[in-house]
């Protein structure tokens, strides 16, 4: 079965909100087409006009290019000059390496949260995990998928360590593609709320070894699948 409902929208986003005219333009663009991009609004292989998006937002191509240049940065967009930009296919390996990096860093977060043991702050986690699996239910991915790196998020801001999740969040493009692409698989959805609500509980026990075994399970999830997400979407995957 292929991915048509997705890969039938390879254009420029049509009518998306005004920018905010007392915030610079380039950083708004930047933010609105990278989450067309990782939600799959815009899938792999979509054109990106400068003109066409210029028009589109109402504003001149200077900060559009400068958006275009940062998503290039993360690899978002394979940008070919005097020819076209596009979306860039999903880099396994990048994903692989981004996958790495968060482990490394949510595994010392999760015990540091667990041996200091916060009440408020689990409450939060779980009011985060309710919204979850709300949307989950109603099947509303892209907000899911927000819900999502808000609990995650929120792991960093309870450890002080908000400047490293800007870090691993400009590293993630791909393999946050992969996992928008794995989320509508039965049970997906249910099973990251599953995880969250064991991470959440092994920190309000103060055990930081579980909330490190839910983790790291937790994060392993779209990687171990990966024959199943390429079979799937060949086109959208390279090496």
């Amino acid at each position: 079965m292929g991915p048509t409902p997705i890969a039938a929208r390879r254009a420029a986003p049509r009518s998306p909100e005004r920018l905010d005219r007392d915030r610079q333009a380039a950083p708004q663009v930047f933010e609105r087409l990278r989450g067309m991009i990782i939600s799959l609004e815009l899938p792999p292989g979509s054109p990106l006009s400068r003109a066409a998006l210029a028009g589109q937002f109402g504003i001149s191509s200077t900060p559009i290019r400068d958006a275009l240049m940062r998503l290039e940065e993360e690899g978002l967009v394979d940008v070919f000059p005097q020819y076209a930009t596009v979306v860039s296919r999903v880099d396994v390996r990048l994903a692989q390496q981004a996958h790495f990096l968060r482990q490394a860093v949510e595994l010392e977060i999760v015990r540091a949260l667990a041996i200091s043991h916060d009440e408020a702050f689990v409450a939060e986690l779980n009011g985060t995990i309710l919204r979850q699996q709300q949307f989950a239910k109603a099947g509303e991915f892209e907000k899911f998928m927000a819900a999502d790196n808000e609990f995650h998020a929120q792991l960093y801001t309870a450890a002080a360590k908000q400047d490293i999740w800007t870090l691993v969040r400009s590293r993630s493009g791909h393999i946050d593609r992969l996992r928008r692409l794995h989320l509508p698989s039965p049970g997906k959805a249910q099973d990251i709320v599953r995880h969250h609500r064991l991470i959440a509980k092994a920190i309000d026990a103060g055990d930081p070894d579980g909330a490190q075994k839910h983790l790291r399970t937790h994060l392993s999830g779209t990687l171990s699948e990966l024959a199943q997400i390429r079979a799937r979407y060949p086109e959208y995957l390279s090496d």
